[in-house]
């Protein structure tokens, strides 16, 4: 049950509705019909616009299908519904306890959301769209922590949020055991993303924004998400910028692997061959109870899957996609991901034996005291728990980051700039360092909805959250977080390893940690097709 709550807690981006909007409600027209949203601090936002059918009954396992066109003018002053999901436990980390949603789950869920500065002002602004994290199995773009107030506002750009499907309804692979009528299934939830870029690309010029100049940009699953779009023929041009934070999709499923997941699925349902129609006809509840029942909890093994017609390859193995070599790409990750991603127990409290132990339990093979030994005489300063989440960060998560963008470099054709977030968080007395997620309220600049996260003296993490956000924003404007107020950021190259390290001083630094990576070399592997 481990992987899923955690799955669950950091998707619990779920969000609170804002307060009442101020002013005189602003109108919009889209090519389905007429919105009335809110204006708050200035923004005008629109939420909950329908991009795409239900996706119930004869819909399900299908590619979106355009929504129902209507002529009054609809309200878009609240969120649209959750895709359909497993709930979040109960015991979630008080960390994200002020990120929160009072959204309904529904299979009516493919909508987006907007925050714009003005309408119809004949501005070309940019267009910043967000994919949420929580693998490929939860959460919402309903987040509080993703209100695009703060950075519509202060980056004049256009935000835009996505609700997509997820787990069995957006990535079961059911093409080779249904043939046609299931042709979409594998990759129906990176399909519904599509669906809302060509929403983008026909309706925001209408909110201010240039249908020309597009960013997707997501966080953990999120960051997955984007990296499937750059290999996907059917997303190129409709968007031109791109960034990863902390999730990179580096492979994806197999059909082979797909497959034989789907079919212990469909059995773990009592269906036959011949019998998946069924499949559409089932409550969501039925089908998300066997989901939970196959997979122990954790739903993992639900992804995009090279299936060759949607996806015809992985996103980044063995090399970069030629499909989006034009993009720029913005990656990174945070400096202790794994003091939340599934620490085992007692890393909290390790010794230096413990840490020895711990290491040559998780990595079979290492020497583990050499290891140690290398990095304390490059670390001294670090207790044996420090270096357990550094040692696993850099394992796993920044060396994925590395990866992507020498991958991305070598191509040639469009700059690539890394990044590492190193602020600590002092909640809970400073446990959780840098975990995974706490990029997300710096970069929209939302720390004062983070104080949960990022803690009540939010003076040294808007530090960090004005020098994030203006880079994204630069970087959405441009192709290059150059220009926002930062020391020079070069981009990524295979010699330099140049990456902007964000604190409450941010710099770049040129291959920062090559002496201790140079001690993990051994045991760091290259991604590459399973």
């Amino acid at each position: 049950m481990k992987v899923r709550a955690l799955c669950l807690l950091l998707a619990a981006a779920l969000a609170q509705q804002p307060a009442a909007g101020q002013g005189v409600a602003p109108e919009a027209r889209t090519d389905s019909g007429p919105l009335r949203g809110a204006s708050v601090e200035g923004i005008q936002v629109f939420k909950g616009i329908p991009y795409g059918a239900s996706t119930a009954g004869a819909n399900r396992f299908r590619a979106p299908q355009p929504p129902a066109t209507w002529q009054q003018v609809r309200d878009a002053t609240r969120y649209g519904p959750r895709c359909y999901q497993l709930p979040a436990p109960p015991d979630a980390d008080s960390a994200w306890r002020s990120w929160t949603d009072t959204s309904t789950m529904s299979e009516d869920c493919l909508t987006l959301s907007v925050w714009t500065p003005a309408l119809r002002d004949g501005r070309k602004r940019p267009v910043m769209v967000w994919l949420h994290g929580g693998g490929y199995s939860v959460g919402s773009g309903n987040s509080s922590i993703n209100e695009g107030v703060r950075l519509a506002r202060h980056g004049d750009v256009v935000v835009v949020s996505v609700n997509h499907r997820l787990n069995l309804f957006g990535y079961l692979y059911l093409a080779d055991l249904g043939g046609a009528d299931f042709a979409d299934a594998g990759n129906a939830g990176q399909l519904d993303i599509i669906a809302a870029l060509l929403w983008v690309r026909n309706n925001i010029t209408e909110f201010g924004g240039d249908p020309r100049n597009v960013m997707v940009f997501g966080q953990s699953g999120g960051g997955g998400k984007v990296g499937a779009l750059m290999a996907m023929p059917e997303a190129k041009g409709l968007f031109q910028r791109a960034a990863m934070q902390s999730g990179f999709g580096i492979t994806v499923n197999t059909h082979e692997k797909a497959t034989a997941f789907a079919a212990s699925f469909v059995q773990k349902l009592g269906l036959k061959s011949g019998q998946l129609g069924e499949l559409r006809r089932l409550s969501p509840e039925k089908l998300l109870a066997a989901l939970d029942a196959v997979t122990g909890g954790s739903p993992t093994q639900v992804m995009p899957v090279v299936d060759g017609r949607h996806l015809p390859r992985h996103p980044f193995a063995p090399d970069a996609p030629a499909l989006s070599a034009d993009v720029p790409l913005l990656v990174g990750y945070n400096a202790t991901e794994t003091t939340v991603l599934f620490p085992p127990p007692g890393v909290f409290e390790l010794d230096w034996a413990g840490l020895e132990r711990q290491l040559q339990q998780e990595v079979p093979g290492m020497k583990a005291g050499e290891v140690v030994a290398g990095l304390r005489r490059l670390r001294p300063r670090a207790t044996p728990s420090d270096l357990y989440f550094f040692i696993t960060t850099e394992r796993g998560m920044g060396n994925n980051a590395r990866t992507v963008a020498d991958r991305k470099a070598r191509l040639g054709r469009a700059p690539v700039f890394l990044y590492q977030l190193a602020w600590s968080t002092p909640v809970l007395n400073g446990k959780l360092r840098t975990p995974h997620s706490l990029d997300i309220p710096l970069v929209f600049d939302n720390v004062a909805n983070s104080t949960s996260l990022t803690g009540e003296d939010v003076q040294a993490p808007q530090k960090v959250a004005d020098a994030m956000s203006a880079a994204w924003i630069a970087f959405a404007r441009s192709g290059s977080p150059n220009g926002s107020g930062l020391a020079q950021w070069p981009a990524y190259d295979p010699q330099r390893k140049a990456a902007m390290v964000f604190n409450v001083s941010s710099q770049a630094v040129d291959a920062s940690l090559r002496g201790e990576l140079g001690v993990l070399a051994p045991y760091l592997v290259s991604p590459g097709v399973p």
